[in-house]
């Protein structure tokens, strides 16, 4: 009875034995990743993506590695410009693996390897520049690291895609020097600014003080015709009436010699009638009348007989 049992858990320990042995042996590589296979201690194989069967206790996996793009962010590093300026720069490395055997068996310990070959690039990129050439050409020294870093990690399996500056911190006697250098630039630009407003400011009332007076000589302008219009127009208007009442007297005088002369007046009556036409066609205005010499005899005629007349009067 106890033999039975006995063997039946042999056998369970033994089929547990081999399910283990047989489930090791199994790897499934999931996407974005391989495994480096080595057998009897050499290199065997790069398994991919898929279900994958080892030999128990012969083949075994060497490395398992990650095809997917990665970051690495190193700490700063001290870097000293051509004008011995010491600065720390920090610097952040994309790259991916391109072959599992080479990245397995090229170097020990890839990341720090492309730390240590970062470092010295950039010291040797930043010794050829000043200090303003380094703040100021980021993008020529990521190419030139890429670059550099690329050929140095090829025979690594490794691929590097880009370099980036992520600080660069200059020493704090710079910093302060800088800072108050932008701070002049800033007051530079804001009195400039500043000048320009007020330039634009004086263009403008200057341009409108100009339309002002264009505008006040345009008005006083049309006044000054409207002025002189009116004027006119009131000289003509006064002169036409003048014509009118001329016109008027010297009818109506006409009017009244003909009546007297339709009464039977004398040649000397008519003449006088004509005198005072003569004199309301003048009105005053005139400094100097012409008498016909007709007129003038018949005028003196009657002054002496209206002296005649006069000296009558007192005699009596």
């Amino acid at each position: 009875m106890f033999g039975v049992i006995g063997g039946f858990m042999a056998f369970i320990i033994i089929a547990v034995i081999i399910l283990v042995i047989l489930s090791s042996c199994i790897r499934i590589v999931p996407q974005a990743q391989a495994l480096v296979v080595e057998r009897l201690g050499g290199y065997l194989g790069t398994y991919g993506v898929g279900v994958h069967f080892l030999m128990p206790f012969v083949d075994r996996v060497a490395k398992k590695v990650n095809l997917k793009e990665q970051v690495e962010d190193f700490p700063p590093q001290p870097v000293i410009t051509k004008d011995n300026v010491t600065m720390q720069i920090d610097t952040v490395v994309f790259f991916y693996i391109t072959d599992p055997k080479m990245y397995a068996y090229g170097v020990e310990r890839p990341i720090l390897a492309i730390e240590n070959l970062t470092a010295t690039t950039l010291r040797n990129i930043i010794g050829d520049l000043e200090l303003d050439e380094t703040l100021t050409s980021r993008e020529t020294i990521n190419a030139k690291m890429q670059e550099s870093l690329d050929i140095a990690t090829d025979p690594w399996g490794i691929k590097v895609t880009r370099v980036e500056l992520k600080n660069i911190i200059p020493p704090a006697a710079i910093q302060e020097a800088m800072e108050k250098q932008m701070k002049a630039e800033r007051e530079r630009r804001e009195a400039i600014l500043k000048a320009e407003g007020e330039k634009k400011s004086m263009i403008l009332v200057a341009e409108g003080n100009k339309e002002s007076a264009v505008l006040n000589a345009e008005a006083e302008k049309e006044a000054a015709i409207l002025r002189a219009e009116a004027e006119k127009e009131k000289k003509i208007k006064e002169a036409e009436g003048q014509a009118e009442a001329i016109r008027t007297v010297q009818q109506a005088t006409a009017e009244g010699i003909r009546y007297i002369k339709d009464a039977g007046a004398d040649e000397a009556v008519l003449q006088l009638k004509s005198l005072e036409a003569f004199i309301a066609a003048a009105d005053g205005r005139a400094t100097k009348i012409i008498i016909p010499s007709e007129i003038q005899g018949i005028a003196g005629l009657v002054k002496s007989i209206t002296e005649v007349a006069g000296e009558g009067k007192a005699g009596k």
